[in-house]
């Protein structure tokens, strides 16, 4: 049943609270989610529950629900803290292609410092104010191009599709190589290699056949592979620009 009386976090002002002689101490929300992020970061998302963090914090759990009050709270601060991460100029260059580049990549190395973080973030609406400032730059990039508004954020939508996708892809690759001992390249070549070689010896699929045999990006580092799917974005993207479009 959903929570009618909840607002968001972001609409309750933090109250600061003095610490003094005969006093326990006071928290933070930012000591409260950097000690959530540290435990995600480390065993999962699932392992940073209040009780957790409040023995991280060395007091108990019913004492910090004052700062967050409840576990969807804590998420929206978890993914606005990683989000503040990154590094963005303060306005667009006003080269679209380069600063959705950096941007992409920018979001590409938080997802892979926070494994927990692409799966919230895509799996709740959440508007923090470093997801905000990340979401006003995706779109003052197409600022000049003749896009309007619907076009601009659907294609700032289109593109955190594939970055999502991508990181989600790449984190699950990291995650089976870590529950087999096997880093991915060897658990391409003697997990799955053997099974690979025999659909492809039945000629049963040929396109898959090719995908195997004659494929170029099955060959690149998972970097080169996600600047090779981003470059195919942005390509299509520059395609529907009407200022780039031959008239």
């Amino acid at each position: 049943m959903a929570d009618e009386g909840a607002t968001s976090i972001w609409m309750q002002p933090e109250e600061h609270e003095r610490s003094g002689p005969g006093r326990r101490p006071g928290y933070t929300r930012e000591q409260i989610t950097r000690t959530a992020v540290q435990i995600a970061d480390a065993e999962g998302v699932e392992a940073a529950t209040m009780r957790r963090i409040a023995g991280e914090l060395g007091t108990g759990a019913m004492s910090l629900y004052r700062y967050v009050p409840r576990r969807d709270d804590l998420f929206d601060l978890m993914i606005d803290l990683a989000m503040s991460e990154i590094e963005l100029p303060d306005g667009p260059s006003g080269d679209w292609r380069s600063d959705l580049t950096l941007l992409a990549r920018q979001i590409r190395a938080a997802g892979l410092r926070h494994p927990w973080l692409i799966a919230l973030l895509t799996s709740r609406p959440t508007l923090g104010p470093n997801l905000l400032r990340v979401h006003e730059f995706a779109l003052g990039t197409f600022t000049g191009t003749g896009l309007d508004i619907d076009d601009t954020t659907g294609f700032v939508g289109m593109l955190n599709d594939y970055v999502n996708s991508a990181i989600r892809r790449e984190i699950g690759w990291l995650e089976e190589a870590r529950r087999t001992g096997l880093d991915p390249e060897r658990w391409k070549r003697d997990y799955m290699g053997p099974y690979v070689r025999q659909v492809v010896e039945t000629g049963a699929f040929p396109l898959f056949n090719r995908s195997v045999l004659d494929s170029r990006t099955g060959h690149l580092t998972p970097e080169e592979r996600f600047r090779h799917g981003l470059d195919r974005i942005l390509d299509a993207i520059a395609a529907l620009i009407p200022s780039l479009c031959p008239r």
